[in-house]
């Protein structure tokens, strides 16, 4: 009956969003270049991460107040709740033994992510920098000034290169060179329910997997960086399609909160592939 009633009211909604004009509002797949420094273009999604991480550096800096403190302060409380929680979140997946490896990379992507997805939010942005007045005496923005970073390709795929690079890192030094070889190539059937004979045809069958699984490991910073960066370029369009109509602000701040937790969730779930084993197969193991 609740949704009978509002039916009216949410066709009414969709409709007016169907009408708004959405020409010339498209948000170029390539950032805007600004100025160059020794040759090198600055692009203004590289100013807007530079500025989105020194004022988060500044901002954590600030809500601790200096030096860690045994009583924390209000900011302090925060900052270690989100540690927490998202200590609470990986170990489950990645072990115990990487936990404490993997945090900081978690805790910083998380950060990172989040607040880039979300300056596309802000006032101004996509909205303000040059361009060019029409007969109608409407400004056309050609040249924006700021850029969401994560509505650059440029800025995801770097993110997912160095998530892979630090995967690489946790897994060498907790898992081992060994352990990775055989969890890819290795064979995991058990001999003695399989028998000797079976055993060793399922040899090219595994090594065969192990060179499809080593495939799938050299494209996750594609897919890493091509998932975040189409659904905060997706947003940013949706966002000057729709003439920044508010209802749309919500959506994007939900899609901005589940991205960056995919992102460090997968991040989490490839180091746990590896590294997460159980102590009785540890034992065997040793």
């Amino acid at each position: 009956m609740r949704l009978k009633n509002k039916l009216p009211s949410l066709l009414v909604l969709a409709a007016a969003c169907a009408a708004l004009p959405v020409a010339n509002a498209a948000v170029s797949p390539a950032p805007e270049g600004l100025f160059s420094v020794f040759g090198m273009p600055i692009t203004n999604s590289m100013v807007t991460s530079w500025v989105v991480a020194i004022l988060l550096i500044v901002g954590v800096r600030m809500m601790i107040g200096g030096k860690p403190k045994e009583i924390p302060g209000r900011g302090q409380a925060i900052l270690e709740n989100l540690l927490v929680g998202l200590k609470e979140m990986i170990e489950p997946i990645v072990g115990k033994k990487a936990a404490a490896a993997t945090l900081p990379f978690v805790l910083g992507f998380f950060v990172y992510i989040l607040i880039q997805n979300w300056s596309g939010l802000l006032p101004g942005v996509g909205s303000i920098g040059g361009g060019y007045e029409d007969a109608e005496g409407h400004f056309h923005i050609t040249q924006p000034w700021i850029r969401p970073g994560n509505a650059d390709w440029n800025g995801t795929i770097a993110l997912a290169l160095v998530a892979m690079a630090a995967w690489l890192y946790i897994v060498l030094k907790y898992a081992g060179f060994k352990v990775l070889i055989v969890d890819l190539f290795g064979n995991k059937a058990d001999k003695e329910e399989v028998g000797n004979g079976m055993w060793l045809m399922l040899f090219p069958i595994f090594l065969f997997v192990g060179i499809i699984e080593v495939v799938s490991i050299a494209i996750r910073p594609l897919t890493l960086s091509v998932r975040l960066f189409g659904n905060i370029f997706g947003g940013e369009n949706l966002l000057h399609g729709m003439h920044f109509f508010p209802a749309f602000y919500f959506l994007e701040l939900l899609v901005g909160l589940v991205q960056a937790l995919v992102f460090v969730l997968l991040f989490s779930v490839y180091i746990g592939l590896i590294c997460n084993h159980d102590d009785g197969h540890e034992g065997q193991a040793h």
